[in-house]
């Protein structure tokens, strides 16, 4: 997502960060303005798109932008190179096609929810409907405009694809008819029933705290220590029963030594899994990657015909109702469907000419290795859009050259400096740049 115009200076450690304004974030009707023209981010809620709202993107970038469509890291969607003054003309066709259900919450409907829910017969629960109730419920409360464009809701059905993904409220689907609510380290047991009204409960409480705490936080992590979110006081005023789970280990047995037990002490960690592999999901779904994590309008429409297409945070789609005899097309249309293709897993920032930060066009500077662990390549320090985990850091550098994970390679020897990457075992993930 495009920094601050005026980041706020880096806090000394220890100290709270200090957010002087709301975030600037851009929206689908709040345009930020890029070398390449104009941008417009269209938050869409566990990345769903309907056949309809697919046709209308894809021609809303030919018309008003370059032609294509940017996958972010949440499964959300990008237009670049608007015009400054077709917003109006946007808006218009956004709101017709559906995707713009609450212009005052547009920005704030950031749902990541596994995309694979409900279609390959893995996962505890169908989080897809969370994501809809939760969407719903989002738009429908006044003071959840409050929010920061950049807060985040997880919804994983407990495979783990997304729950490492830094939600600030994280659901998961923990078996028949449960969930795990987590925010800033604490985690609570609340029915599957009340999961969404919880997440949106969860929201509230971060924002009394935020506001407690007068440092303008847009996110959970931003809290000044001390600052606790008290959610089972936000789910008690909700009517949501909520149970906790013990998070130290080492306290649950000074517990347990002074107290009967009288259930077992029950693990709070998120799961952690892979992310669904290029090719099909079950037999009526099929996942796609997007090259860079970018579409031309005809590779969108080329996911059609579909029952619905939801983009993911891995920069690709799942196209629902499409067999595994949709492979020869969707190849034929440039999209990754295997997974063994060397390019998946590689992202880039959008670098030059549409940044102006950029030390370099790293889009065409990009070389995929052999496959292995998620790479990105990134103009600047900021690295945009990386992803989550373990994934080799591939950084330009003043004079034309990049660091892999630091080391220093020139251009021209970046093949196999990210394939050694890539490929070489690791003692520790590299998960901090």
């Amino acid at each position: 997502m495009p920094p601050d115009p005026t980041p706020a200076p880096t806090p000394a450690p220890g100290a709270p960060r200090v957010r002087e304004r709301g975030d600037a974030c851009p929206g689908a009707l709040r345009l930020h303005s890029a070398d390449d023209g104009h941008l417009a981010r269209l938050r869409l809620p566990a990345g769903l798109l309907t056949s309809r709202q697919v046709e209308v993107l894809a021609d809303a970038a030919e018309a008003l932008g370059d032609g294509r469509i940017s996958v972010t890291s949440r499964g959300n969607a990008e237009l670049r190179g608007l015009a400054g003054g077709c917003g109006a003309e946007l808006a218009a066709l956004l709101a017709e096609a559906g995707l713009l259900p609450s212009p005052t919450h547009e920005r704030v409907r950031n749902i990541v929810a596994s995309p694979a829910s409900g279609l390959d017969g893995l996962g505890a629960a169908d989080v897809q409907l969370w994501a809809r109730e939760l969407d719903e419920r989002l738009c429908a409360a006044p003071w959840a405009a409050a929010l920061s464009g950049r807060f985040l809701f997880v919804l994983d059905d407990g495979r783990g694809d997304v729950a490492g993904l830094g939600g600030d409220v994280t659901l998961v689907a923990a078996g028949p008819g449960t969930a795990l609510l987590r925010l800033g380290g604490r985690t609570v047991r609340v029915a599957a029933a009340d999961a969404p009204r919880a997440a949106l409960a969860a929201a509230r409480a971060f924002l009394t705290a935020a506001r407690g705490a007068g440092t303008g936080a847009w996110r959970v992590r931003e809290l000044p220590e001390g600052s606790g979110v008290d959610v089972r006081a936000a789910l008690t005023t909700a009517g949501i029963a909520a149970e906790p789970v013990r998070e130290d280990m080492r306290e649950a047995v000074r517990e347990d030594m002074r107290k009967p037990v009288e259930e077992p002490v029950r693990e709070s960690a998120p799961p952690h899994g892979a992310p669904p592999a290029p090719g099909p999901l079950g037999p009526a779904a099929f996942h796609v990657l997007a090259p860079l994590g970018r579409l031309t309008a005809a590779q969108l429409r080329a996911l059609l015909p579909a029952d619905e297409v939801r983009l993911t945070p891995w920069r690709g789609a799942v196209v629902v109702g499409a067999g595994p005899d949709r492979a020869p097309a969707l190849d034929a249309a440039g999209l990754i469907t295997r997974p063994g293709s060397p390019w998946a897993g590689v992202s880039a920032c959008t670098g030059r000419p549409g940044c102006a930060k950029s030390l370099a066009d790293v889009r065409a500077d990009a070389v995929p290795g052999r496959p292995g662990l998620p790479v990105h390549y990134s103009g600047c320090e900021r690295r945009c859009g990386h992803p989550h985990g373990d994934w080799v850091d591939v950084l330009a550098v003043p004079g034309g050259g990049y660091l892999v994970d630091g080391a220093p390679v020139p251009r021209a020897d970046l093949a196999p400096a990210v394939t050694t990457a890539r490929t070489a075992p690791r003692t520790a993930p590299r998960t901090t740049r």
